[in-house]
Formats: structure tokens, sequence, C-alpha cells
């Protein structure tokens, strides 16, 4: 009885939602998959205080390929041939750098901070699609980058002290990023997506495999769990992200993954004890109204009769 009553509970909620607009469908799948992302980088800080960066993220490597080998298995071996091993090979390359560089920047900068730092990324987007792809960008386009690039100035706070590294770790990470999104766009004119999983599947975990093992620290069991459900957390992250974008329009709905830092703030100030600064709030606005002019649809250029 009770199990009858689930179902139709289940499918009563299924229902409901699939009746709701595709705009707010698609914003409702961002704003989890921004909960758990959040959730994420919350964990990995504080593991990060005890356990290396390497051994995070082969264990985290290790649990998504866990989750996806099915899909993988399912295709296999046509899931492996590719003519572009040269491509899949930098893209995950580049995919390393931003992890290691923005997990890095997690651990040791107020959360809310290395959280606006990714933000970045849209804007190292405009730039590599205009020098690697070639697209135009006009007049507003050009604005956004500088908007956004005055944000990041704010929040490095540059003076005679220096810079702090692992807020340039943070830029490092988006820039690697937003590299990494323009390589997936010319990768996947070429392979399926089952395809790219499967290589950042192996090659990720190849390539943590060594460090990892070099700085291994014994975990406690809570650790464990912790390292574990980052794995978990991040696959499901992608997954809403994923049928975000199936069933909502970009333009609409990325705006709402900037909820993202009002979470990172939340928890920051709840568990860590952070206050955000008034040069990471500033900055948070001028990125994200940078990102948000990308957003805007590009006008057509009129040529003059």
């Amino acid at each position: 009885m009770q199990q009858k009553l689930a179902i139709l509970w289940h499918g009563y909620v299924a229902v409901r939602f699939n009746s709701l607009p595709r705009n707010l469908r698609g914003g409702l799948w961002i704003l989890g998959g921004g909960i758990f992302f959040t959730i994420m980088v919350t964990l990995i800080k504080i593991v990060g205080e005890d356990v290396s960066i390497f051994q995070i993220l082969l264990v985290r490597q290790l649990t998504m390929t866990a989750v996806v080998m099915p899909a993988i298995a399912a295709n296999f071996p046509d899931a492996l041939r590719t003519n572009i091993v040269g491509l899949h090979s930098m893209r995950v390359a580049l995919a390393l750098v931003a992890m290691i560089a923005g997990f890095t920047a997690v651990i040791h900068l107020p959360l809310a901070e290395a959280t606006t730092l990714s933000f970045a990324k849209s804007i190292f987007v405009t730039l590599f699609a205009v020098w690697l792809l070639r697209e135009h960008a006009g007049r507003r386009k050009w604005l956004a980058v500088l908007l956004g690039f005055v944000g990041v100035i704010v929040i490095l706070k540059p003076d005679v002290a220096g810079l702090n590294v692992y807020a340039l770790l943070g830029i490092l990470s988006a820039a690697a990023a937003g590299c990494v999104m323009i390589l997936i766009r010319k990768i996947a004119q070429v392979d399926r997506p089952v395809t790219i999983l499967a290589y950042q599947a192996f090659m990720v975990g190849a390539l943590m495999l060594l460090p990892a093992i070099y700085f291994w620290v014994p975990p406690t069991p809570l650790q464990w769990l912790f390292m574990v459900a980052i794995g978990l957390l991040a696959v499901t992250s992608q997954f809403a992200n994923i049928q975000a974008y199936k069933v909502g329009e970009a333009s609409s709905i990325a705006p709402v993954d900037y909820v993202r830092l009002l979470f990172a703030g939340a928890i920051g100030w709840v568990v860590f004890h952070e206050s955000p600064q008034i040069e990471t709030i500033l900055g948070a606005a001028l990125i994200i109204a940078a990102s948000l002019i990308t957003l805007r649809p590009q006008p057509p250029e009129t040529t003059p009769r």
C-alpha cells in the first residue's frame, strides 16, 4: 500500500512539475544544481583542511566514474572511438587545471569570494570565443569584458603587499574553465556526449592517481563519506544543469545560477563564520552585470543604405 502511494505521489509531482512553463522548470533545475554544487564545494573546503586536493579529486572522479559507467559500458567500445584525441587530452588537462586551482581557492578563500571569482568564467568564454572560434563580439560584449575585469580587480584588491595567490588561482580556474567550454563546443561537433564523458572519466582518474598516492593521508570514516558525497553531488549538479538547458532557454535561465552567491554567503557565514567584504560584494555586482550583458542576444548590425 505504501509503495503504491509513493508511486502515485511521485507521478503527481512529475505531472505538476512538467505542467510548469519551460523556463520556470529550467530555472528550478538550475536552482537545484546550484544548491548541490554549493554543498559540494562546502565539503571540499571542510575536507581540504586535512586532505590533499589530489586525493579529493581522485575519490571524486572514481565516484563519478562508477555512476556513469553503465552509460559508457552500454556504448563500449564505440564510446572510445575518436579522431580528435588531442582535443580530448587538451580539454581534460585544462579541466584539471580548473579543478585544482578552483578547489584550492575554495579551501583558502571565503566561500562567497571563491564563488564570485568562478563567475568570471563567462568573461573568458567571450575572449576565447573571439580568439579561437573567430566569433564576432560587438561593442556591448567588449564593454562586458571590461566591466567583468574591473570587478575581478576590485576583488583582488592589488596593493603594495602584492596579490592574494589564492584569488589568482580562482582567476586561473575561471580562465581554464572558460577554455574548456570552448573546447567542448568544438568537440561536440565531432563526437557524441558519451565519448566526451568516457575520456573525462578515464583520463582524469589516471592523471590524479600518482599525485594522490604521493600526497595520500589516511582519511577518517567521515572524510571518506564526505569525499564520496562530493562525487555524488558533482554528478547530481551536472545532471540538473543538463536538464535545465534541455527545457529552458539559456539566456532566460542562466542568470538563476547567480543565486549560488546567496547560498555561498549563507553557508560561509553559518559554517565558517565568514562575513563578505565590501570589495567582494562590489566585485560580484560588476561581474554579474557583465555576465548578464553577454547573455543578451546580440542585436543585428545595420548597414547604411
